[in-house]
Order: C-alpha cells, then structure tokens, then sequence
C-alpha cells in the first residue's frame, strides 16, 4: 500500500537533482550500493525518475515481480529486491516490455536480469541491476508486493522517490524529499559558482578558499 505522497511541486525540483548531490548533501545516507550499476554505459543510460512499486522476490521464485506488474502506473519504477541473488534472472524481456507498453520509467533490481541488450537497447526505460544471468526463475508462488524493502543497504517504501543517473542510485522518503532539497539545491548554487570562478581565471586556491601551506 502507497503511502505519503510528494508533491508534483517538491518532485519538479528534485528532477533537476544528480545523484552526486544528493550523495553530498545527505552524506550518503540516500544512496543505494553503487554496485547495482546501470546497464548502459556512460553517456547512454536514460535518467531514471519515478515512484517505487516494490517487489519482495525469493529467488528463484519471482512470483512478487508478476504481482507488482499490475500494481505498475505511468512514471513508476519497479523495485525489484531480491536478496542480491545472481543465480536467477527476476525479470528480461517479456516483462520489461509490457512495462514499456505501460509507461514505467525504470526497474532497479538487487539480483539478477538477462535479456540485457535489449533492455539496454530501450531509450524509455531506465534498467539497473546488481547481476546479469542468462538463466531465468523457476517458481511464481512467492514474495510480496508493495511492502517495505531492504534493497542495496537501504529501505524503500512504496510511493519513495528513486533516482537514477550513470553515477549510480538514490532513494528519497517523502519526509527526506522535504528535508534535502533546500541543502540540494544550494548544493548546485555553489556548483555553478565554483564553475564561473574557474571559468573566469581564478586559482583552485581562490575558488575554494584554500589557505596558503605553511613552511
């Protein structure tokens, strides 16, 4: 079941957000273990920003992932965690197109895909995954849908904010949205300033304030 909600609001600013900065500005806190890595390489990988559906899967059964299918809408991110097994695809093709079809932004998944070039070869939907195997699962029986999930080292709830760039994956609660996003935002002020100074012949010395070393 869906939770609190962020605002339509509040989520337009966070689109503007990377990944990076929020991992600076929440000291961490926020990411998810960057060893669940995009599919595509660098400079390739469609952003990803959406809504979670959870799938709470027991490899290598993926019945929650069937389950989660119908609970998907437009602009949702499927979160798929599944104990960090790489021995059992969760979800390829078949399934990743009918997200497609339903407008689904992304699948992030704590275990295992296949069928990865052509997941990778879509441009409206963002795939992230910790392993890739050729083999698939074996049962349909088990797992919940839409509970709170242990994925990457962090929790995710239902209705949480995913975020996804090639740097890797973070995840905000409504309340954390609210929190960080003044200190994000900042975050990029100061980013922009850091560039012009350099831009506009500054030392690293000047723009950063670094103090002369003593002898």
């Amino acid at each position: 079941m869906m939770g609190e909600t962020i605002p339509q609001s509040l989520l337009e600013r966070w689109a503007r957000i990377p990944v990076a900065v929020i991992a600076d500005t929440s000291h961490g806190a926020c990411l998810i273990d960057p060893a669940i890595r995009p599919l595509c390489p660098a400079g390739q990988q469609p952003k990803l920003f959406g809504r979670a559906v959870t799938a709470l899967c027991a490899p290598p059964d993926f019945g929650a992932v069937l389950r989660a299918l119908d609970e998907m809408a437009r602009g949702d991110v499927l979160v798929i965690a599944a104990q960090s097994n790489a021995q059992h695809a969760m979800i390829g093709e078949i399934l990743g197109g009918h997200l497609r079809r339903i407008g689904a932004v992304g699948v992030i998944c704590d275990g295992a895909v296949r069928d990865v070039a052509e997941l990778a070869g879509w441009k409206d939907i963002s795939v992230y995954s910790r392993s890739i195997t050729p083999r698939g699962p074996t049962g349909a029986a088990a797992g919940e849908v839409n509970v709170p999930v242990t994925f990457g080292g962090v929790l995710i709830s239902p209705g949480d904010l995913v975020i996804g760039n090639d740097d890797g994956l973070a995840t905000l609660t409504p309340a954390r949205a609210q929190e960080l996003i003044g200190g994000c935002e900042a975050k990029l002020t100061l980013e922009d300033e850091w560039q012009k100074s350099l831009a506009s012949g500054k030392t690293i010395a000047q723009t950063f304030g670094l103090k002369a070393k003593s002898v």
